[in-house]
């Protein structure tokens, strides 16, 4: 049961079906919640706009009435940076274990009582479009299943995750300045493993004392030195060639006929207002996709584009279709990026559309 809810979950994601929290909430968290046995129509279990010192938290799992072993909290898929801090304070004032922020799309799980960062106290972070649905289910069954939770090997399983990237990371630390200790040292193993291969290398065996100095002195990484060009001439420019049209430039192809743009940026917005003008559900479907980790590529108010920055708002943005704007500060390569995603959403292959992008 839970895989099929997730591969529905994700095949309704990828249309853009779900256009703020409350459809995040209603159409992802709660049929998931449903398939780990949660009784989601209980609200002594699932209890929906949990009160917290006159704050609320989207979703409380209690294990019994007004016992909240999970706290759940929900943005609109996109939308999910800054959620930590809110949930976090929620979960300290209340002494819930264990926290969960979604945007729907993702997932990350979190140990607020552990020490360290924000970051050092997620357990997880799961994507529902990049991991496969059986390991997106392999998740979820460890840290939410309503019986895991509330015997407690749910807790269990996320602290032993948690320490293990801990210790990860603390290796991760150690492993330079044990390098650099065991050289600053002249450990004697060290030396006679340099010993032994400048050996192999080169035929002849320096002594320990020749090793050690080499050792001691500062070095810097070896950069290779740039390959010499192989021609001095300038070569013809190959223009490459797909279907029955030759791809310069800008552009793309739209029911058989070539459509010539300016720029990339020109071929993106292009691109967008025809796929609005034959699908008005569209743009309503596409904004719902998370985009960028802060920004979002089209909105209904060029503010949206560009959080905290009005000056960019004011520079690079463009009402492409009436009422809806589009950022346009973007490299060639992020402009690949969101082409892909308007094709997805839009349920076009994007190599039928023989783009060129000025590469």
């Amino acid at each position: 049961m839970l895989e099929e809810t997730l591969t529905r979950i994700q095949q309704s994601i990828r249309r853009g079906v779900f256009p703020n929290e409350a459809a995040v909430s209603q159409g992802i968290v709660l049929p998931i919640l449903n398939a780990l046995g949660w009784s989601v129509f209980d609200p002594s279990v699932v209890s929906p706009e949990y009160t917290v010192e006159g704050r609320r938290v989207d979703f409380a799992l209690c294990g019994r009435p007004d016992q909240p072993v999970v706290f759940v909290e929900v943005k609109r898929i996109g939308q999910s940076d800054g959620g930590d801090r809110q949930l976090f304070e929620y979960a300290f004032i209340r002494g819930v274990p264990l926290a969960v922020l979604t945007d729907g799309q993702q997932w990350d799980f979190f140990l607020p009582a552990e020490q360290g960062t924000i970051d050092d106290r997620r357990v997880y972070r799961l994507d529902l479009l990049e991991r496969s649905v059986s390991e997106c289910a392999e998740r979820f069954v460890r840290y939410l299943t309503f019986d895991r939770v509330n015997d407690g090997e749910a807790l269990k399983s996320a602290r032993a995750d948690i320490n293990d990237q801990t210790r990860s990371r603390q290796i991760a630390q150690a492993l330079p300045r044990a390098l650099d200790a065991l050289i600053a040292e002249s450990d004697p193993l060290l030396l006679e493993l340099l010993q032994a291969k400048v050996a192999d290398l080169c035929g002849y065996q320096p002594d320990l004392d020749t090793c050690a100095r080499f050792l001691a002195q500062p070095r810097t990484p070896t950069v290779p030195a740039p390959a010499s060009p192989v021609r001095s001439t300038p070569r013809p420019a190959v223009v490459p060639r797909t279907g029955s049209y030759a791809i310069a430039g800008f552009g793309f192809s739209w029911d058989g006929t070539r459509v010539p743009c300016s720029s990339a940026r020109a071929v993106l917005q292009e691109l967008l207002r025809r796929f609005t003008e034959r699908d008005s559900t569209f743009l309503t479907r596409f904004v719902a996709r998370k985009h960028g980790r802060r920004r979002r590529y089209v909105a209904r108010d060029r503010v949206e584009l560009y959080p905290g920055r009005t000056d960019l708002a004011d520079l690079y943005a463009v009402e492409f279709v009436p009422g809806w704007w589009l950022g346009t500060n973007y490299s060639r390569r992020s402009i690949s990026e969101i082409i892909d995603l308007a094709c997805e959403v839009a349920g076009v292959d994007r190599g039928q559309l023989e783009l060129a992008l000025g590469e």
